[in-house]
């Protein structure tokens, strides 16, 4: 059961959804439109390209989308097994993210388009640190799959199945945290431009060295 999960997993879940929302959102902005927190418009953009055979359009988005599958492997290196666990590396996989965001953030103000590639590996990692655990799928840098969830979920409510409300509260956080770090996102990318990045990567250290205060002095 989702009971089970520890008691900050909706937290963190909520910040992390934040961090991405916020990359996605500077991305649509200052990327060409282009997204980095999710793959899906990245595949069907390359499928278009083929046709035209835009040589330096379809290097770009491939390089998206294997630097978005070098993150998640580097997540999967990092963090053994399937389910969430109090003590495992977490903080250093949040510490590579931010150096990605801010490596990111350089490139892009250096007037570099492999900045992309390194945005796009901050969200593959962390898309991949929250995995499958008591029937819960956590993902945190896009949303389609929790709409889904709890339209299946209302669905059999108003069937007479009782309602996983715990469940139901940790979707919604993530849900409402993407929404919110793309209003902020936008906000600062407006103001500062790629700059921006830099927010969520300081983002990404602070919520690693919490973990990592949390985890001394509670896993003991």
């Amino acid at each position: 059961m989702i009971s089970q999960l520890p008691k900050w997993v909706e937290l963190g879940a909520f910040a992390l959804a934040l961090i991405a929302g916020c990359v996605n959102a500077i991305g649509l902005l200052g990327f060409e439109h282009q997204s980095v927190s999710h793959l899906s418009g990245t595949a069907t953009l390359l499928g278009a390209q083929l046709l035209g055979l835009s040589w330096q359009k379809i290097f770009h988005l491939l390089g998206v989308m294997l630097a978005f599958l070098a993150g998640a492997s580097l997540a999967g290196f990092l963090l053994h097994g399937s389910t969430l666990r109090l003590g495992k590396h977490y903080d250093t996989t949040l510490f590579i993210e931010a150096l990605l965001l801010f490596l990111s953030s350089w490139l892009l103000l250096s007037g570099s388009f492999y900045g992309h590639f390194f945005a796009s590996a901050a969200c593959g990692l962390q898309n991949a640190m929250a995995t499958t655990y008591s029937g819960a799928i956590i993902r945190t840098t896009h949303v389609t799959g929790l709409f889904t969830d709890l339209g299946l979920m209302l669905g059999s409510a108003v069937r007479g199945q009782a309602l996983d409300r715990r469940k139901a509260k940790l979707f919604l956080f993530i849900i409402v945290g993407f929404i919110l770090g793309g209003t902020a996102g936008a906000l600062m990318y407006t103001a500062y431009g790629f700059e921006s990045l830099f927010v969520p990567a300081f983002v990404c250290l602070l919520i690693g060295m919490s973990y990592r205060v949390y985890v001394k002095n509670y896993s003991r």
